[in-house]
């Protein structure tokens, strides 16, 4: 007891992990709305691609983005993007693992998307321009919206990733939950208590995210039976 004493109470050691947690969970934020949005930019870029052939670059280039972002570790990312591009920038930390933590979710969120799209019954497209929608309303107004309620479980299940995956931010220096645990442990050199207090906040966050995901889930299930 007297080690976890000095964990969290001495020096008011608890306030670390506060601060490591709400710079773990504004990362996650953040780059959740960024990957959203680039996410859905490429999967309509390249349903635009397969539909009528339009936008050859793009779709190329987007297609690419997706590989290389998969194809690598999001801690190498985060590194070139601080370490690199933003290297004689003044630039606030928490907001390059913004971005770094956002263009690596924006490929995995296209995916999911694009799986949820795909999903959409094919005659539904028809359909819509049989009733004279364009290619732009139908998606907006018929596609959109079914394929995004399919994508909604995957889509959650990436927010939980984010915020594990928001645990290496500690390379480039930004305080967030796991580097506040590693430097309690540092200053009473005993890693067990830190550790375990970081651990037990993780998976408070995310049982606490999947039950709320399921909630809705069920809340949607409901509401379309």
């Amino acid at each position: 007891m007297d080690n976890l004493y000095k964990s969290l109470i001495v020096d008011n050691r608890y306030k670390l992990i506060l601060n490591g947690l709400k710079n773990t969970i504004i990362i996650t934020i953040g780059a959740l709305i960024i990957g959203i949005t680039i996410g859905l930019f490429i999967t309509i870029i390249q349903n635009n691609y397969k539909e009528n052939k339009k936008n050859k670059l793009l779709y190329y280039l987007t297609s690419l983005y997706v590989k290389v972002i998969r194809g690598t570790p999001v801690l190498l990312q985060l590194m070139i993007i601080y370490y690199i591009i933003f290297r004689t920038a003044n630039i606030n930390i928490i907001l390059v693992g913004i971005i770094a933590f956002g263009i690596n979710s924006g490929a995995y969120v296209s995916e999911i998307f694009r799986s949820g799209i795909e999903a959409v019954d094919k005659g539904q497209m028809e359909a819509g321009k049989s009733l004279g929608l364009t290619y732009w309303q139908t998606m907006k107004y018929i596609v959109l919206p079914q394929g995004f309620r399919i994508s909604l479980p995957p889509l959650g299940n990436e927010f939980v990733t984010l915020i594990k995956e928001t645990s290496v931010a500690g390379y480039i220096g930004i305080m967030e939950l796991t580097k506040s645990g590693d430097i309690i442990a540092s200053r009473t050199y005993n890693y067990f208590y830190p550790l375990i207090i970081t651990a037990l906040v993780y998976l408070a966050l995310t049982l606490g995210l999947t039950r709320c995901l399921k909630f809705l889930e069920k809340g949607e299930s409901s509401v379309r039976g």
